[in-house]
């Protein structure tokens, strides 16, 4: 039988939307005030939902403290406490916007190569706040 097996863990973390080549005005008309802030903070929650065979032996999907410890490093230490655009290489000058769905989609792809053999990442789910969020999702999808 295959299982979902999800952990949330929570991140502080500032940002700023803005394209260099853009003009303020044309930054501001995209973006509106997420421009102008350069340490726009937010309370962050991260879902990552793993799917697998439930193993015979320990009744689970993964082993919780092995997730837990992926998490910690890839999503904690890399963005609690962090100004996204300069302290993430990927969002840093030239590089991606750092919107939930660039954070859903960065995360889902450093976690899922960590994951053990056997278990696939099902999902990513990243919350700027709680009526803010995306979903990002590996090559097979929402169904996948």
């Amino acid at each position: 039988m295959i299982s979902h097996l999800t952990r949330g863990v929570r991140f502080s973390a500032s940002h700023r939307y803005y394209r260099p080549e853009w003009s303020q005005e044309e930054n501001r008309r995209r973006f509106g005030d997420a421009s102008l802030l350069e340490d726009h903070m937010h309370d962050y929650r991260c879902e990552v939902t793993v799917r697998g065979p439930i193993d015979a032996e320990t009744g689970m999907v993964m082993d919780l403290a092995e997730l837990d410890a992926i998490l910690q490093e890839e999503v904690i230490e890399r963005f609690n406490d962090h100004n996204i655009n300069r302290e993430v290489e990927a969002f840093g000058p030239g590089g991606a916007i750092p919107t939930t769905e660039n954070l859903a989609a960065y995360l889902h792809t450093r976690v899922s190569e960590r994951l053990p053999g056997g278990i696939e990442l099902h999902r990513v789910r990243v919350y700027e706040d709680p009526d803010l969020w995306s979903d990002a999702y590996g090559p097979g999808g929402a169904a996948g």
